[in-house]
């Protein structure tokens, strides 16, 4: 079983940047592709980026296209996602999650497990 932990979340303010990390232990991490997620108060999990298991099929929300990038690094066990020209909008907790079941689209929020316990990201206006 993969253990998931993120870090790097924090208060920003609008246009800033950050960098989010997810580190894994456990498992197979090079095996499975990977998400990341946000909530915010209020509001459902929202997909926000995947990536499959070398790294070069990336998937983004369109409300982040252009400005977020995930990558991962198989021999750190660690996902990334860069978050550049930050709004407030994009204020909430983010998760990472290991794509254990696969469809047509990386969105779809069944076909994650292995949820960390997620950073919180807060961007002022």
């Amino acid at each position: 079983q993969v253990h998931l932990v993120e870090s790097g979340g924090g208060l920003v303010q609008a246009g800033d940047s950050l960098r989010l990390s997810c580190a894994a232990s456990g498992g197979t991490f090079s095996s499975y592709g990977m998400g990341w997620f946000r909530q915010a108060p209020g509001k459902e999990r929202e997909f926000v980026a995947g990536l499959s298991r070398t790294g070069g099929n990336t998937y983004y929300a369109d409300s982040v296209k252009g400005r977020f990038t995930i990558s991962r690094d198989n021999a750190k066990n660690t996902v990334y996602l860069q978050m550049n020209s930050l709004k407030p909008e994009d204020t909430a907790v983010y998760q990472c999650a290991v794509r254990r079941y696969v469809s047509n689209s990386y969105d779809y929020t069944w076909q994650y497990d292995s949820w960390g316990p997620g950073t919180q990201v807060t961007v002022s206006s």
